[in-house]
């Protein structure tokens, strides 16, 4: 089947309905797909971003949660893109509750609800997409992987340190690169049987025949002892039925600009995954002509640095404004902050129209967006007051939400 025809036959669904718990406080007013990332962009973007390189231009949304914000996101950003007298589109679905009258109860049951979509659409591949991951791929090249095993379903996949590998899907292959086991979130991963140290790890994405996935989410949704979660039942039950489940390893499969993949599921992650793009070789460059990010960003005036301000190592967006004597050091800057005169930040994540005040100290915090820092305060220099006030992580990093009263 040739290439063009394989896209023309396959539909995206994006899963970005999660309450984005271990986020919080971040997700406080907006679906973890719509955090910003990166400076100029969103979550979402990377992986609407690898739709449109990749030629998939049928994609449905699945929103729930605190939408409004990623809808707006989507129209301002994305919609243009998508010409409907082609048949292509990019439609935002919350729960339709056509056929129970629940909220999403999990992944699968997501899908479950939306089983008229793919009625009408009725594609030949459906891939299915977390909206809250940091990666770039090719999914045409896991489609032609698909095609070559005959596969019912393709599980993108990659290798982590063992250590941290229970956070995960985790699975066994054969030679031939079929999935024998898989188990979720084990308290103790198996390793990779010519590398004891690492795992082999689901990415959390799926690219399923229609007919295969459509009988497997009504399989789960019968079930009354299931989570109605991809990774926890539905391909764990396909494995053990011994249907045709292959594991697509980004790192044997892929050239090294795509073997970069990151799950922000925790603030702590959140942060690292930000300073590692201000290190001095950043394993996920930004700056890539080859994979270009796309997102939304209004017109903004050029960044602005006065008298002797010093920026070292740092992402600064547009809009930003740097008053004389302020020292900002390895940090990350969205669109329009304002960092005022003599002010300190170091290490931190401020994200857009976030305005720290003259005379400010602030290391190792995220700054959520619209957040205004008074006057000379002090944050992440004394940890101990700064719990009684904001949200600390295990790993020392401070959260200053939106909304709160200083």
């Amino acid at each position: 089947m040739r290439q063009q025809g394989v896209l023309e036959q396959t539909l995206a669904m994006i899963l970005a309905g999660g309450v984005g718990e271990r986020l919080y406080p971040l997700t406080k007013v907006k679906a973890k797909p719509a955090v910003p990332f990166g400076g100029i962009y969103r979550i979402i973007d990377f992986t609407l971003s690898n739709c449109l390189h990749s030629g998939i231009r049928r994609i449905f949304v699945l929103t729930q949660h605190k939408s409004l914000p990623l809808d707006r996101h989507l129209w301002l950003g994305w919609s243009s893109l998508f010409r409907s007298e082609l048949g292509e589109f990019l439609a935002t679905v919350p729960p339709q509750q056509r056929l129970v009258r629940e909220w999403y109860r999990g992944t699968a049951d997501a899908v479950f609800q939306n089983i008229d979509l793919l009625s009408h659409e009725r594609p030949k591949f459906v891939l299915i997409l977390a909206g809250d991951h940091v990666y770039r791929m090719d999914y045409r090249a896991m489609l032609q992987f698909h095609l070559s095993k005959n596969a019912e379903v393709t599980i993108a996949c990659t290798t982590v340190p063992i250590k941290d590998a229970s956070r995960f899907g985790v699975m066994e292959v054969d030679e031939n690169d079929k999935i024998i086991g898989f188990e979720e979130k084990p308290q103790k991963p198996k390793s990779l049987p010519n590398d004891p140290s690492h795992s082999l790890i689901s990415m959390g994405i799926y690219l399923f025949n229609t007919e295969t996935l459509v009988r497997a989410v009504i399989q789960d949704a019968k079930r009354t002892d299931s989570d109605h979660d991809f990774g926890k039942n539905v391909i764990p039950s396909l494995v053990q039925q011994g249907a045709q489940v292959f594991a697509f390893n980004i790192r044997k499969e892929l050239p090294p600009l795509f073997h970069y993949w990151q799950d922000i599921g925790t603030l702590d992650s959140y942060y690292d995954a930000h300073m590692e793009l201000v290190s001095p070789n950043p394993s996920f460059p930004l700056h890539d002509d080859e994979w270009t990010i796309r997102t939304y960003l209004p017109p903004l005036p050029p960044a602005v640095l006065k008298g002797d301000a010093v920026i070292r190592c740092c992402v600064v967006s547009p809009g930003c404004v740097i008053e004389e004597g302020a020292i900002v050091e390895h940090s990350i800057l969205s669109p329009s902050v304002y960092i005022g005169k003599g002010a300190v930040v170091r290490r931190s994540i401020l994200l857009h129209r976030v305005r720290v005040s003259e005379g400010c100290h602030l290391e190792k915090v995220i700054v959520d967006e619209d957040v205004t820092i008074p006057q000379g305060e002090q944050i992440g220099v004394d940890l101990e007051q700064d719990r009684k006030r904001f949200t600390v992580t295990e790993r020392g990093v401070v959260i200053v939400p939106v909304g709160v009263a200083f």
